[in-house]
């Protein structure tokens, strides 16, 4: 087989499937992640002590887990007290417990560089804890919070690879097996770096001109 029919009758036709699969878990766990992250964050800052400390053990938790250990545990381990998973649900929960527990950190500390004095003066004018939060405080977190989170996307675009450590085939699974299957190695694996490449260069500039609109002045 020629290189030219290589390509185009067995890389792009799995590539295509495998990125797809990628781009759907990217695609769940990013808002969800980012949703949770700033849920946990806002616990953690002005939850009670039990609140804050529940949403802090949930963080040391997750980030301290490996992430491969985490998919290993969802997959093969809970089966064994009759939790059953299939590999994308398992790699989808995976991806949203470490990517939420990261970028609540991130979300906390922009919480905590807003200074306190702006939620007394929301509350003096009127507005509820909840409302100054949400109007006030959160605004001006989440775009100091830009550069943080959008790195931890990243982070997501290449650990998403992990999943074919529980037969969910991806991207990388997708290049596993065909290079496999055909002994080509260097061209399977340095293609599907490419696309890697791709997708996190094309995510550096989208972060950077969101992170430049929303710039906080000064």
């Amino acid at each position: 087989m020629d290189q030219i029919t290589f390509i185009l009758d067995v890389m792009l036709p799995a590539f295509s499937n495998g990125l797809l699969m990628t781009l759907t878990l990217i695609a769940i766990t990013a808002p969800i992640g980012f949703l949770l992250g700033v849920a946990i964050a806002c616990g953690r800052v002005y939850g009670g002590k039990g609140l804050s400390w529940l949403m802090q053990l949930y963080t040391i938790f997750f980030r301290g887990c490996p992430l491969l250990l985490l998919l290993f545990i969802l997959y093969f381990g809970l089966p064994s007290v009759g939790i059953i998973f299939t590999p994308f649900v398992a790699s989808v929960l995976g991806f949203i417990f470490c990517n939420s527990a990261y970028n609540s950190e991130y979300v906390r500390g922009a919480i905590l560089s807003v200074k306190e004095g702006q939620l007394i003066a929301a509350k003096a004018l009127g507005m509820t804890k909840g409302q100054a939060i949400l109007n006030i405080v959160l605004p001006q977190a989440l775009r100091r919070s830009i550069p943080g989170i959008s790195n931890e996307f990243i982070y997501l675009i290449k650990y998403s690879s992990l999943a074919y450590m529980i037969t969910l085939v991806e991207l990388t699974g997708a290049s596993k097996l065909i290079a496999t299957k055909y002994f080509a190695y260097n061209e399977t694996f340095f293609a599907v770096a490419i696309v890697y490449l791709a997708l996190v260069t094309v995510t550096t500039f989208g972060a950077n001109a969101l992170e430049k609109k929303y710039a906080v002045p000064g």
